[in-house]
């Protein structure tokens, strides 16, 4: 029997914030890692039979301080093998939080390979994104606004709040 190819199981946070100084905008939380050209969302690789919303949940509060729940997807990318073996990125939604969970990021010492969390607005997303980053968070801010994400199912049965 022929095994099925390895792949990546990338899974991401996408989390905003009410802007302070606009309240009829919102701010992304990005983080910006020291080996990548380009903010990203919150996030990394799940680890064998790790499930998805708990990999993207470890993720997130190691790199932020956060810790959310993470029930629905907002966007799923196909990333074809080149440099890295082929993969399934995931954005989760995290919502909008609160000023108080917005301090929590403030004041989180990220790990050593993070030089800094930013909150960036919707239209400065592009400067300070990758191009196929830029547009998986285009797309997942897109289903938020429009409620349009899927609930995430394991087994057929939808990840309990928590």
């Amino acid at each position: 029997m022929n095994r099925p190819p390895a792949r990546r199981s990338g899974q991401q946070a996408f989390v905003l914030l009410e802007d302070p100084d606009r309240s009829d905008d919102f701010l992304v939380l990005l983080v910006d890692r020291v080996h990548e050209d380009g903010m990203t969302l919150p996030g990394g690789s799940a680890e064998q039979d790790e499930l998805p919303h708990l990999a993207a949940r470890r993720h997130l509060e190691t790199e932020t301080g956060l810790v959310l729940a993470l029930r629905t997807i907002l966007t799923i990318d196909y990333v074809p093998a080149a440099e890295f073996p082929e993969g399934v990125a995931f954005v989760h939604s995290g919502g909008m939080i609160t000023p108080r969970q917005a301090e929590t990021v403030r004041c989180h010492q990220p790990p050593a390979d993070i030089r800094g969390l930013h909150w960036v607005p919707q239209a400065k997303l592009r400067e300070v994104m990758a191009d196929d980053q830029y547009r998986r968070v285009e797309d997942a801010w897109d289903a938020w606004e429009h409620g349009a994400g899927l609930p995430l199912l394991i087994r057929g049965v939808p990840v309990p709040v928590g």
